[in-house]
């Protein structure tokens, strides 16, 4: 089937390149470019998009730059097939928007990096760029009021209050952003169902996962490195989980349900399931 771009949006003020990247990132996260297809040729795209080749040639570069394509000389510019891969997440959270129905599983240490990545397609929202009929977001996170692996002081590894206390305002801090402004968009009357969802466990989670609409799913690693923060007045040197330098690795599901990216959605989905409803705890961002 030949593809066939969507019109872009007269009233993106964005440049031309990147209006042309977004459009072709969105067919490829869609899976309207398969893993594997070749993309049209820069005169179809020239055609197509109704911009320069220098803006095609530019908006190809950015796309091989996330690792969404790969150029092959003499044969032309096709999806990149591997779906293990480090890649970033805001593009496919914003892209996971534009469906009916936005559900959105977190498990982590901290919600930070998703609050980050919800800002722009929540505010497309707001000028009704992007309409969802629903979004479900749930947000694992640990248990605070009880010693974890770390944060933990540098100089003897012991448990710290003021360290666990400190991560809880930083945890419920995000979290509470989070279900605050996706609510707003409820009491609004921009999206007509809204949830957010927090559970916390005993756990210390030395990675993070996302699940995103059920069918794109990132994984990555915490480090553990000395850091010096400053708790209750005081600067104190410790081991923390770094999410910083966590490296996103994605996986998403095709139509080969025996595939790799496949199996690893629904293994990070059993995954987070099996947590939630075992052994996840409520927890009320407005109490302690």
């Amino acid at each position: 089937m030949t593809f066939v771009a969507d019109p872009l949006d007269p009233d993106d003020n964005r440049p031309p390149y990147e209006q042309v990247a977004s459009s072709l990132g969105a067919a490829i996260r869609t899976r309207r470019l398969a893993p594997g297809e070749k993309l049209p040729s820069h005169k179809a795209l020239t055609e197509m998009y109704g911009f320069a080749r220098a803006t095609i040639q530019r908006a190809l570069r950015d796309l091989e730059d996330e690792g969404l394509v790969v150029s092959r000389q003499g044969s032309g510019v096709f999806v990149r097939n591997r779906t293990e891969r480090p890649a970033g997440l805001r593009p496919y959270v914003e892209q996971a928007f534009s469906a009916a129905d936005v559900t959105i599983d977190f498990a982590g240490f901290s919600s930070e990096t998703l609050h980050g990545a919800l800002q722009e397609p929540l505010d497309k929202i707001r000028i009704g760029r992007l309409t969802p009929a629903s979004i479900a977001v749930r947000i694992l996170v640990p248990d605070m009021s009880v010693p974890q692996a770390a944060p933990v002081r540098r100089e003897d590894g012991a448990d710290d209050v003021r360290l666990r206390d400190r991560m809880h305002d930083i945890m419920v801090g995000y979290a509470r952003s989070i279900r605050d402004s996706i609510t707003e968009l409820r009491h609004l009357g921009l999206v007509p169902e809204t949830r957010v969802d927090v559970r916390v466990h005993n756990g210390t989670p030395f990675f993070k996962l996302y699940v995103i609409n059920n069918e794109d799913a990132f994984f990555g690693y915490y480090p553990i490195k000395p850091n010096k923060v400053v708790a209750q007045g005081e600067a104190i040197e410790i081991y923390d989980l770094v999410g910083r330098d966590t490296v996103l690795f994605h996986h998403s599901v095709n139509d080969n349900e025996s595939s790799s990216g496949t199996q690893q959605v629904q293994q990070g989905r059993m995954w987070f399931d099996s947590v939630w409803e075992t052994i996840g705890r409520d927890f009320d961002l407005d109490g302690r």
